[in-house]
């Protein structure tokens, strides 16, 4: 099954030379969630080809607009749309009032439920899971509330041997074979060993975002080892000073907390609108974590199983 990761949006507080502020399009296990809502997210999940109307879980990580003032818009076209499935909104305290006064005051009545799930600042706390997945906030250090993202898989099931399995196993039997049990007979004794017919599970895939943070070393424990992780890098060295006072992170931070949590690769993004050559920006990145790459429109990152 798929894990992939969709760049919307690359830039920091304002569109600048093409990039878009922030918003992360996600699909795994068939599910499909979007991270962050900036301006113009909708058009973007429409110039590559997203399917917005699968989306059923939206993660807004705080309350600064370049993290969410696209949400409206998003909203009112899956109404016209004629979504009628739930939607849930995940996000620090005052979003709900936000989308309750601008549906007041335009009076709208969307054809479908919207659920709102406030989180816990400054908490790490699971906020989604099902059979397959599981998504848990990453305290993060900024001048709001603010999280990140960490989505995980679950444990996946042992995989048949095809090569060595038996003829004529029911339904049942294959399932145990999954779940790591061995076959028995009506009377306990063992018929067929697990670790003979079954190979070991595909990997469980890992992905964090994280959004708006100063250089913040409390994360490195959570995110230790991931497969992919997205860390803000709006600032280069030469601008520490200006990362310091908006309690941003520079390129330099970012890759220094890779380098220290170990994922496979590292996304970084929220560039400042003062750099239009990105190419010092990754240099910068990769002195330091060389697996290191720009997160920038358009560009999707699989995660391979």
């Amino acid at each position: 099954m798929a894990f992939k990761i969709t760049i919307l949006g690359s830039s920091g507080a304002v569109p600048a030379y093409g990039r878009m502020p922030s918003a992360q399009f996600i699909e795994v296990e068939n599910n499909y969630f979007l991270i962050d809502c900036a301006e113009g997210a909708q058009l973007q999940l429409m110039k590559f080809d997203l399917h917005m109307h699968r989306i059923d879980h939206i993660f807004i990580s705080h309350l600064h607009g370049d993290h969410y003032l696209g949400l409206m818009g998003l909203l009112f076209t899956l109404h016209l749309n004629k979504r009628k499935n739930d939607l849930h909104i995940y996000s620090h305290k005052g979003l709900d009032e936000i989308i309750t006064l601008q549906l007041k005051y335009s009076k709208s009545a969307l054809n479908y439920k919207i659920i709102f799930h406030q989180l816990t600042p400054g908490k790490k706390e699971v906020i989604f899971e099902n059979k397959f997945v599981m998504v848990e906030t990453i305290p993060l250090l900024h001048k709001l509330d603010c999280s990140g993202f960490l989505i995980r898989e679950k444990q996946k099931p042992r995989r048949i041997d095809k090569e060595m399995l038996p003829q004529n196993l029911s339904i049942l039997q294959l399932n145990k074979l999954k779940a790591g049990e061995d076959l028995l007979d009506e009377v306990g004794n063992v018929l067929y060993r697990n670790d003979k017919l079954t190979l070991p599970p595909r990997k469980s895939r890992s992905y964090a975002y994280c959004s708006d943070t100063q250089y913040f070393e409390d994360i490195i424990e959570q995110i230790r080892d991931i497969d992919v992780l997205y860390h803000e890098a709006t600032f280069m060295e030469e601008d520490a000073d200006k990362a310091l006072e908006t309690r941003h992170s520079t390129v330099k931070q970012a890759a220094t907390i890779a380098m220290k949590a170990q994922p496979t690769r590292l996304l970084i993004g929220h560039f400042s609108a003062r750099y239009k050559d990105l190419l010092p920006v990754i240099d910068e990145a990769k002195r330091v974590f060389q697996n290191t790459y720009l997160a920038l429109e358009g560009e999707t990152f699989t995660i391979e199983d």
